[in-house]
């Protein structure tokens, strides 16, 4: 099926769209493969509702992030940015909330369900570096650090009890509320991020899907542009998706080894 998906691929401009699957081996896991943590996702409502839910999510949001900070690219972020660099790859839509595929050198990347690395005031719309509310957080939490075993979870957070002793900082201009810029169940995607999103799937000649089951609805309503304009779909995935039976072709495996294969085809081998 490779075989077939990279000639499907080839003298096509490719749309991208991306999920957890392909930063599983930069040490991220997944929400829905094999082992995949139990996960209690944050509600916005709940969010901004709760102090100690603040102080929950603030806590497991801090220590995951480290760690997501420390991961690094693979095969398959590095194989999308040479696409990219080669001019073949339209953009790429993740669903992701690492930054893996622009530390691999993508450049034209709309993360749908946000991103980690900024936070935003939610009174004053102030946008922070993440790395600067970090420094904020452990001069006020000095006692943090990572509980043994422990895992990350996809949204770049950890399950720790630390409600009653955390101390979330305010914004640093205004005093209000911080909030990760990652969208919380609840909330809806930001109309300008899905139009971003959608005209990098609607300038593809073909959408390349890569580690994701196409379970949540914001990657199927990208995919039902492409399908309502009649360019064919490639998915690669371990395990089962949503849209198997819509797909021109899908391939079983990971997507480290598949997109560099596809990227070995298409370009000079890297």
């Amino acid at each position: 099926m490779l075989d077939t998906a990279i000639d499907l691929l080839r003298g096509r401009r490719i749309a991208v769209l991306t999920g957890a699957g392909i930063s599983t081996d930069s040490g991220i896991p997944d929400y829905r493969g094999a082992g995949a943590p139990a996960r209690t996702p944050m509600v916005f409502d709940t969010f901004l509702g709760s102090e100690d839910a603040r102080r929950r999510y603030w806590a497991g949001s801090h220590l995951g992030w480290q760690r997501f900070a420390s991961v690094h690219p693979n095969d398959g972020h590095r194989a999308l940015a040479l696409l990219e660099e080669a001019g073949l790859v339209t953009g790429i839509a993740t669903q992701n909330v690492d930054d893996l595929h622009e530390r691999a050198g993508s450049a034209n990347v709309t993360h749908v369900h946000g991103q980690l690395h900024t936070v935003t005031c939610l009174q004053c719309s102030t946008t922070f570096d993440r790395h600067r509310i970090a420094d904020l957080i452990e001069q006020l939490n000095p006692w943090i650090q990572m509980p043994e075993q422990v895992r990350l979870q996809p949204d770049g957070d950890v399950e720790i009890d630390a409600s009653q002793r955390f101390e979330v900082p305010p914004c640093p201009v205004c005093g209000g509320m911080l909030k990760p810029d990652v969208v919380f169940f609840g909330e809806i995607v930001p109309p300008k991020v899905f139009a971003k999103a959608r005209d990098i799937v609607a300038a593809g000649e073909i959408v390349l899907v890569a580690g994701t089951s196409l379970v949540v609805n914001s990657g199927t309503r990208l995919l039902e542009v492409a399908r309502r304009a009649g360019v064919p779909i490639v998915i690669v995935n371990r395990g089962e998706t949503k849209w198997d039976s819509r797909s021109a072709v899908r391939v079983e495996g990971g997507t480290s080894e598949s997109l560099r294969a596809i990227a070995d085809a298409l370009i000079a081998p890297f």
